[in-house]
């Protein structure tokens, strides 16, 4: 809020009663508004505290997976069975790559028909040349291609191009993932066949989803964040309790409204008590301005600190349950031979790679159908400017057809009034040979007039005159137009 141009420049030491004065009633009902709303918003400490409770939790479950991991006998458990799953793993990836592939070969034949058309029309563009005549003198030749934008089109498949190149390569990504895995999975074969069978166990039913680390390292980032968008309300609440101090009677005011804040908040509640530290009026409104810039956001604000705790709270349940999964995983399987147990380690690994193509192609694909479209959008367009050409040949030859025809209907006019003209000039001298020595030249000031005269010319005085086409233009724009219907 700033200052009325009628209010007087502050000292540099303003008193209170001055203060109060720049900041009027409507201002200090904004204000304490702004103050309750900030108050209000401070309860989402308990948000915060709960964060970090669940990063506190998380990290020590986490630390439990790794001891409980240390201590797993793996060749305990049947190796047999652990290499069922792990091909019953490999099958799904595979399923994954295979659909994934279909989708993108199908949207790439979309996508190579769509190009093939608006390369089709835009060499037409180039190869239709604007007639000559329809162009101002000394305008330089020019195609219809010239009055297209082709800078877009080179966007759009420069984008489609970049897309294809990102799925190719996420393709091979997955296509190497996949070979390493195979070559695992005959080692471990090989390494069963040269070993001799022993009691096997079916190992447990945890099917790999996502590592829990990437889950922890987001739970850490998530309490950072919310603490720091506390700091960030405490800031607002702070201005706004000083902000408040600086209208009449402000001090009382500021002090009930801060007098039950939520515990655990660190505002600086001892300034409340404290003297007013003299504001120019320049600084006043600035921190007015702050204050109604940052109230639009404190419940955004609090509402996030409150998102990300829902998160939080189901990315813990997560790892909980991957963490009991994990545990019974690591109860449940074997470790008798080392191959086993590095292929176990990096079987999440290939699965994220199965996981991690299809988040790349469902990017990608909605990039690549969006520029499809565009481009299907465009080369109808195209399409849409040759037909309007040939239709602005046939207008124009139809314009100069009806102009031929007013030009005649006016010369035969013309010349009627030309020959009424002639007639009227004869009967007027034969009159004045037969009558005109006998009247008086005053008797009737028109008696000597001559007749009138006419003349047509045009009514509109900036119409261009429609310029002639030669015919074979004209019938070959409808040959054109005719073979579309």
């Amino acid at each position: 809020m700033s200052a009325s141009s009628s209010d007087t420049n502050l000292s540099k030491e303003p008193s209170e009663n001055q203060e109060s004065h720049a900041l009027g009633d409507a201002t200090q009902k904004t204000l304490v508004s702004h103050l309750l709303a900030s108050k209000r918003s401070l309860s989402s400490v308990s948000h915060v505290w709960r964060a970090n409770e669940l990063v506190t939790s998380a990290r020590a479950l986490l630390e439990e997976r790794v001891v409980l991991g240390a201590r797993t006998d793996f060749v305990r458990k049947g190796v047999e069975e652990q290499v069922k799953i792990l091909r019953s793993v490999r099958s799904g990836v595979e399923g994954v790559a295979r659909e994934g592939q279909a989708e993108f070969k199908k949207v790439l034949r979309d996508l190579d028909i769509a190009d093939a058309r608006l390369k089709k029309t835009m060499k037409e563009l180039r190869s239709t040349i604007v007639e000559p005549s329809l162009r101002g003198p000394g305008e330089d030749r020019k195609s219809l291609l010239d009055f297209v934008d082709e800078e877009s089109v080179d966007g759009i498949m420069g984008s489609l191009r970049d897309s294809i190149d990102k799925t190719n390569e996420a393709r091979r990504t997955l296509h190497d993932s996949n070979k390493t895995f195979d070559d695992d999975l005959e080692s471990i074969t090989v390494a069963l066949s040269k070993s001799s069978k022993e009691g096997l166990f079916p190992s447990s039913e945890f099917e790999f989803d996502s590592p829990i680390g990437p889950l922890m390292r987001s739970l850490e980032i998530h309490a950072k964040e919310m603490a720091d968008l506390l700091e960030s309300l405490v800031r607002h609440f702070d201005l706004c309790v000083t902000a408040v101090k600086h209208t009449e009677g402000g001090g009382a005011t500021a002090q009930k409204i801060t007098g039950d804040i939520p515990e655990g908040v660190d505002a600086n509640l001892d300034d409340v008590d404290a003297p007013l530290e003299p504001m120019t009026q320049e600084e006043m409104v600035e921190m007015l301005n702050v204050l109604e810039r940052d109230a639009a956001d404190v419940d955004d604000v609090a509402t996030e600190i409150h998102d990300r705790l829902v998160e939080m709270e189901s990315q813990f349940e997560h790892i909980i349950f991957r963490s009991d999964c994990l545990a019974r995983r690591y109860a449940d399987t074997t470790a008798a031979f080392s191959l086993t147990e590095e292929v176990g380690e990096k079987l999440l690994e290939y699965v994220s790679q199965g996981r991690q193509f299809l988040m790349r192609w469902n990017e990608e694909r909605q990039v690549i159908e969006e520029g499809l479209e565009e481009s299907e959008r465009l080369g109808e367009f195209y399409e849409r400017f040759l037909m309007a050409y040939d239709g602005l040949i046939i207008e124009v030859g139809r314009r100069k057809s009806a102009q031929v025809k007013m030009e005649k209907v006016k010369e035969e006019a013309m010349e009627k009034l030309e020959q009424l003209h002639e007639n009227e000039l004869a009967e007027r001298e034969n009159f004045r040979l037969d009558q005109g020595e006998y009247l008086p030249s005053d008797i009737w000031p028109g008696l000597v007039d001559s007749p009138m005269r006419y003349r047509m010319v045009p009514t509109e005085e900036n119409t261009r005159v429609v310029p002639p086409l030669p015919r074979s233009v004209l019938e070959a724009a409808l040959r054109r137009t005719n073979g579309r219907l």
